[in-house]
């Protein structure tokens, strides 16, 4: 399965309409049909899964023992502001206004491919997001994250 990847600026219009990326129409299933489900992200953005991925992210989720507070907590707080959204006949995504509010989304969105998902952003808060972040401060991270710091 190919992943989301890259990035796109695109304006929004004043009904919060904004253009899917080409390129990454690209990398949709067409099981997906062009429907998704948005919600709010873990960071000051949104999270965008076309309709193939969201059924994975949701099976996680309800698999989790409901009886426990925090699985409980972690689920009503992830799907609350979830939504469904279509694209239109011109590829457009209308963005809830809750959820612009929340981003901070106005005139642009920054669309960024991030594997099974896709992120929108404001370029505010991403560029506030990326300010903290240094060339050896990421490759500290990416090396924790992705490699055995004993090898070099």
């Amino acid at each position: 399965m190919a992943t989301f990847k890259g990035e796109y600026e695109h304006s929004v219009d004043n009904k919060g309409r904004v253009s899917f990326p080409a390129r990454l129409r690209k990398y949709l299933d067409p099981a997906a049909q062009e429907r998704f489900t948005i919600l709010r992200g873990l960071e000051k953005c949104l999270y965008l899964y076309p309709e193939d991925r969201w059924v994975n992210v949701e099976d996680k989720l309800l698999s989790k023992n409901q009886f426990s507070k925090k699985n409980r907590m972690v689920t009503r707080n992830f799907l609350r502001t979830a939504e469904d959204v279509v694209l239109d006949n011109q590829n457009r995504i209308a963005l809830p206004t809750k959820l612009m509010e929340f981003a901070g989304i106005t005139a642009k969105a920054i669309f960024i491919g991030s594997g099974d998902r896709i992120e929108i952003w404001s370029p505010e808060a991403l560029e506030q997001e990326d300010a903290g972040l240094d060339f050896e401060s990421y490759q500290d991270l990416f090396e924790a994250v992705m490699g055995d710091s004993d090898d070099e």
